[in-house]
């Protein structure tokens, strides 16, 4: 099957943030205990982090975290986490009907994201608590010294303040849920009335204001308009969350789900263009798509479990184990957050470890790559610079969730002296036959690499990671065209020098 693409060096999208690329991670099952931190583990440094799980985050580069939630955070008391850890509290957490030990609080987990050079991205508890507690956390947390909460970070070994700029207003504050879920019009005001306590301590915050949990909640997209009508001025992005799942056993209309994403994100794009200029605002509001991934594997069994066990402490709680299927989703999905990074300026996996998440670890064993970890460690290492306009002519198909779906996927990305292509070749059986024109462009082949091959079904784990990349060939610069063939379900990242 013959298929075109047309890339120009002038048609741009827009400078793509490096935290289209963070991640998220949150006080739930074996995200943190067993996940991040296990003391005891062989491989456990002497804070108790774990540093196998460590070095395979580290080579993702994640730029940002979230942290500590997630529906976690609206029953969450942030000062149950600080001082000797011995004198911390056990709580129930409501959230996820389980215990929380609190030996990992912000002290601790500031440092282990320090180590990895991560910026951190906090949320502050809108559900049962309030503007106090949230000013109070962020004194403790970025106020140098010489007041009570500054003093006392101080007094537990915290000389510095982090410096956090990221801060989310609440958690999926729509959703009946969450712990102190909210109408639109309260949570709007409550978001506004600590956007402008918050401002007042750190001028220079980011503040992230929830939007609807997903966009199938009766009241999306309203959700979004009433929000940002009490709090526009006062914040700089609104939050979207989606997950994705294939229970239907339908390949092609799991893929046709991306496109489905791009009019999640048209749409809220509308939001904000009416309620700024309804409010005569100058400022602009961008979009935080702060959860995202791949959940259905075990969504129902997980689902009956966990609302009657008896509050255990870290339980094994939605630890998806992913396919080569999800693999070529997970690629499609962080194209379209680079096609849209105009509007998307920060996203978060959702979430890092354990948890629905690209890397597992074994309780006292192993840690591995899940078959998601690769493409989102493509797109965070070569998906940084400004993202490209791709013209693709070539096969459709028609799906449940969308129409006119392009078998073949491209994203593209100018970096330094580099243009990074992402194609996925999303056809069932058919090679693709690619002619994509440079247009501005003198390029040579630097690097090919491709994931492709495996039953859709195949996974990785403790013991073998088979999905995995591998050098690729068959693909060519002639004259300013890349051309070759694309085989069947495949994955591919082509580095040109240019």
């Amino acid at each position: 099957m013959q298929v075109r693409a047309t890339v120009h060096r002038d048609f741009t999208i827009s400078k793509i943030d490096d935290r289209l690329y963070a991640a998220f991670i949150e006080h739930m099952g074996r995200a943190i205990y067993s996940g991040i931190y296990e003391p005891g583990h062989a491989q456990a440094d002497k804070h108790g982090f774990r540093r196998d799980v460590a070095s395979l985050v580290r080579d993702l580069k994640i730029p940002a975290i979230r942290y500590p939630g997630g529906n976690f955070v609206s029953a969450y008391r942030w000062e149950d986490g600080i001082g000797p850890k011995e004198e911390r509290p056990v709580r129930l957490d409501l959230a996820w009907r389980s215990r929380e030990t609190n030996q990992v609080g912000i002290n601790e987990f500031a440092s282990w994201a320090n180590e990895l050079g991560i910026d951190m991205m906090l949320a502050v508890n809108l559900g049962s608590r309030g503007i106090e507690e949230a000013r109070n956390f962020m004194e403790y947390v970025n106020h140098p010294s010489g007041t009570y909460w500054s003093d006392l970070r101080r007094s537990h070994g915290a000389e510095k303040p982090y410096g956090v700029k990221m801060w989310c207003l609440g958690n999926e504050m729509d959703g009946p849920w969450q712990i102190g879920a909210k109408p639109a019009r309260e949570y709007g005001r409550l978001a506004d009335e600590t956007a402008k306590a918050l401002r007042a301590l750190t001028p220079d915050a980011e503040l992230i204001v929830c939007g609807s949990s997903n966009d199938e909640m009766p009241t999306y997209p309203e959700w979004e308009r009433v929000v940002l009508e009490e709090c526009y001025e006062h914040v700089d992005h609104i939050s979207l969350h989606k997950y994705f799942g294939n229970s239907s056993r339908d390949t092609l209309n799991f893929f046709g789900k991306i496109e489905e994403t791009g009019r999640y994100i048209n749409a809220i794009g509308g939001v904000i263009d009416f309620v700024k200029a309804k409010k005569r605002a100058k400022n602009d509001v961008h979009i935080c798509f702060d959860e995202w991934n791949v959940w259905y594997h075990r969504r129902e069994e997980d689902s009956r479990n966990w609302r009657t066990w008896d509050w255990p402490e870290a339980p094994e709680l939605l630890e998806e184990t992913y396919t080569f299927e999800d693999t070529l989703f997970i690629g499609g999905l962080l194209n379209e957050f680079i096609r849209r990074s105009d509007r998307v300026k920060i996203a978060c996996i959702a979430q890092l470890v354990n948890v629905i998440a690209p890397i597992r670890a074994d309780k006292g064993g192993k840690a591995w790559r899940q078959s998601i970890y690769w493409p989102y460690q493509m797109a965070s290492l070569y998906g940084r610079g400004t993202a490209l306009r791709v013209a693709v002519d070539g096969p459709k198909y028609d799906c449940a969730v969308a129409s006119d779906v392009d078998y073949l996927d491209v994203a593209a990305v100018q970096g330094d002296g580099t243009v990074t292509l992402f194609i996925i070749n999303r056809h069932l059986d058919q090679v693709l036959d690619l002619s994509l024109s440079l247009h501005g462009f003198d390029a040579t082949l630097e690097e090919h690499k491709v994931i492709e091959g495996h039953d859709l079904m195949a996974t990785n784990g403790p013991e073998a990671e088979p999905i995995a990349p591998v050098n690729g060939s068959g693909l060519g610069i002639e004259g300013h065209v890349l051309r070759g063939k694309l085989g069947p379900l495949s994955y591919h990242v082509v580095r040109l020098r240019v």
